[in-house]
């Protein structure tokens, strides 16, 4: 990883998305991300504004897909979801409930 903090975090290279752990991120912005378990960076452009401590995707997912977040299944997505999305309520229903 370079001396930069990272702008989103990943814990698992498995996981769809990656949480923003800066405040400011707006729509068109690429950040830098790091991904724990390899020790790499990942840079992403978001589509959205993404709050701090959201979730946003790493790589396409379709509507029905199962979504991983710290290598573990969060729940699944009830919309298509495109790389750089923000992923929250609106498109993605929790395994918990």
């Amino acid at each position: 990883m370079s001396n930069t903090p990272p702008d989103f975090l990943v814990h698992d290279e498995s996981d769809a998305v990656g949480v923003v752990v800066v405040e400011g991120v707006t729509a068109g912005q690429t950040l830098s991300g790091w991904v724990m378990d390899s020790d790499r960076t990942v840079d992403i452009t978001v589509n959205h504004a993404i709050p701090l401590g959201h979730k946003f995707a790493l790589k396409n997912i379709s509507s029905g897909d199962s979504v991983l977040k710290y290598g573990e299944n969060i729940g699944h997505a009830v919309a298509d979801i495109a790389t750089g999305d923000h992923v929250h309520v609106h498109n993605l229903k929790t395994s918990k409930w």
